[in-house]
């Protein structure tokens, strides 16, 4: 296949640098069809981007003749590698197309107007000074809390394994007493309540499917009709149980009723649009007292799902095994998830994190970004930065992480901390990119591009790139003002670590939801996975939504609001599923309500 497809794919570079690959290509392609070991004397032949050690098996020691094949065989890779990060780009393609078309074409006419929105300072000057400012003080700072900060020790021993950083684990909270009071009030007064109702409340309370755009050029079936299909498909997908099965329960709809709602209504941002209105509308009826003010800072982490293998997104997991896809959640820390996106294994966690602080669609404004280990980078610390949001990570490898000087005189300047040092920042090449990162930050906060598109240019396949360089310095700054704060305060691991439990909590309950075809995406169309994510998003936020309004019921009805302590608003969480069945026949009725609730108390 590989001669066929380079004969028919038009390849391009924007980067002197790279032109030889493509000189290289028309080479091999001159020779697709010989069968000669060795290419002719007379061919001049690029070999400035073979290293040394693929030389050596490209050349011929005894003739000093070119091997064709190997030749081809490092070519290819090169080729891929370049593709990869987009330095070389295909022709009339969308995912591999020209990187300059992601970047706003008016940026140096209008540069102060992208600088102001993303609120930083014109000159670069400027913006290295207050980085500078705050990496002093923040190493200083935590130089002199060291020496009486019994959480955190740097050792001095020389085991590259263990590390240097010793971090002592967090402390135990104090356990919650009245959350079981709750929930055994919650599971008297609404036992099995059925999922599909919850569904179908939010849907009464909300009118979510009064939005829902149509693909047909006209709308026969009347509102009622379409709600009810809706929800059932809904459900279907968000189960995992499907639209044949989902007919259980509701003799008056037919499995091809449901197929026509799928084609014509069930679109991802139909879905995105409910999902944003009950997001809010959780926000809007929480008590303050209990759940505290809008929420500024998400939990973001993914989860695998099995998926058949016969398609371009599923893959093999090294780390939890099997073949499937990723899904990754912005939850912030009462539960309500704002951000969903379907992805591959070996897609960057660090673009979905950004993705989704940028693309939500709800109204809360994120200004911190929880995540674990796999979720930050260099890179990713320094387009938090100029986006405006905190990235902070919970590291599993926080004894081999290193510090950045400030300057050359730091490792001198701060005895306490210097054996956890690197190599000092470099300033100058900040400033020479500092335009050029600025513009592709505003490309990813205006839409030109997805910050996936944006991040596979600054990989370990392009590590030459001057912006990329710069982004590492940038990075590596930020990274280091976070660690110093991150081991000074304990009280900011605790902070991390209680976020990123409640995302774990949301993955656990998506799998109990989830249940149909024993929780594995059977599709092989990508719309028709993004439909279950969606689905199963929206049925989730809908049993979150109906529960916080049943646990304000319950405060309300026994006078318990007064009564909870900082460890049982801490503990609380409407993701509470004991009362809640998802399996069964699926009878929807539009008109019976859930019983005792009283929608007055949670308004």
């Amino acid at each position: 296949m590989i001669q066929p497809f380079l004969q028919n794919v038009t390849f391009c570079c924007n980067n002197p640098d790279h032109q030889p690959i493509l000189n290289a290509l028309k080479l091999i392609m001159k020779y697709f069809d010989s069968k000669k070991t060795y290419f002719p004397d007379q061919e001049v032949i690029p070999m400035s981007f073979l290293p040394e050690k693929w030389k050596k098996r490209v050349i011929d020691e005894k003739n000093g003749k070119v091997k064709r094949i190997g030749y081809e065989v490092y070519l290819l890779k090169k080729l891929a590698d370049a593709i990869s990060c987009r330095e070389i780009w295909i022709k009339d393609a969308f995912k591999h197309r020209n990187p300059d078309h992601d970047l706003p074409s008016d940026f140096e006419a209008n540069q102060n107007m992208y600088f102001n929105d993303l609120a930083l300072p014109t000159t670069a000057d400027d913006f290295i000074k207050t980085l500078q400012n705050n990496l002093t003080d923040a190493l200083e700072r935590f130089n002199n809390n060291i020496t009486h900060n019994d959480k955190v020790r740097i050792s001095i021993k020389t085991d590259k394994k263990k590390g240097r950083i010793v971090l002592t684990p967090l402390t135990a909270q104090v356990e919650s007493q009245n959350v079981k009071t709750i929930k055994k009030h919650l599971q008297e007064k609404w036992q099995t309540t059925n999922l599909i109702d919850m569904l179908k409340e939010t849907e009464l309370g909300l009118n979510l499917t009064a939005d829902f755009v149509s693909y047909g050029e006209k709308v026969y079936l009347k509102p009622k009709e379409i709600s009810e299909r809706l929800l059932l498909a809904i459900y279907g997908f968000g189960t995992n149980v499907g639209l044949k099965h989902i007919c259980a329960g509701n003799e008056a709809v037919t499995y091809h009723q449901l197929r026509h709602i799928k084609d014509y209504f069930l679109t991802a941002d139909n879905l995105k649009n409910a999902i944003g209105k009950v997001a809010d509308a959780i926000f809007k009826i929480r008590f303050p007292e209990i759940w505290g003010n809008t929420p500024l800072a998400v939990a973001c982490d993914s989860t695998q799902f099995s998926a058949y293998i016969q398609n371009l997104i599923a893959e093999y997991h090294n780390r939890y095994g099997g073949r499937g896809v990723m899904i990754y959640w912005h939850v912030e820390k009462n539960a309500c998830c704002i951000h969903s996106k379907l992805k591959s294994v070996s897609s960057s966690e660090v673009s979905s994190m950004i993705e989704g602080v940028l693309r939500h669609c709800t109204e809360m404004s994120v200004q911190k970004s929880y995540v674990d280990t796999h979720g930050q980078s260099e890179v990713g610390f320094a387009f938090s930065h100029l986006l405006s949001f905190s990235l902070m990570p919970r590291f599993a490898n926080i004894d081999k992480q290193k510090l950045a000087q400030c300057a050359l005189g730091d490792y001198q300047k701060y005895p306490n901390i210097n054996a956890i040092f690197s190599d000092s920042i470099n300033w100058e090449l900040i400033k020479e990119q500092y335009s050029q990162m600025v513009k592709y930050a505003a490309a990813m906060k205006l839409g030109y591009a997805d910050p996936e598109a944006v991040l596979r240019r600054f990989s370990k396949n392009n590590l030459k790139h001057p912006t990329y360089k710069a982004l590492s310095e940038l990075g590596r700054v930020i990274k280091t003002i976070f660690l110093c704060k991150y081991l000074m305060d304990e009280s900011m691991r605790q902070e991390i670590q209680e976020g990123l439990n409640v995302v774990e909590l949301w993955n656990g309950v998506s799998k109990y939801i989830f249940y149909g075809k024993t929780g594995e995406i059977t599709s092989n169309n990508e719309k028709i996975q993004n439909l279950s994510v969606k689905s199963l998003h929206l049925t989730q936020l809908s049993m979150v939504y109906i529960n916080t309004i049943m646990i304000q019921q319950i405060l309300v009805e026994h006078n318990l609001i007064d009564k909870l302590t900082e460890e049982d608003k801490r503990a609380l969480t409407p993701l509470i599923y004991e009362h809640v069945n998802p399996y069964g026949l699926f009878p929807l009725d539009l008109e019976q309500r859930l019983p005792y609730i009283q929608y007055e108390v949670a308004a």
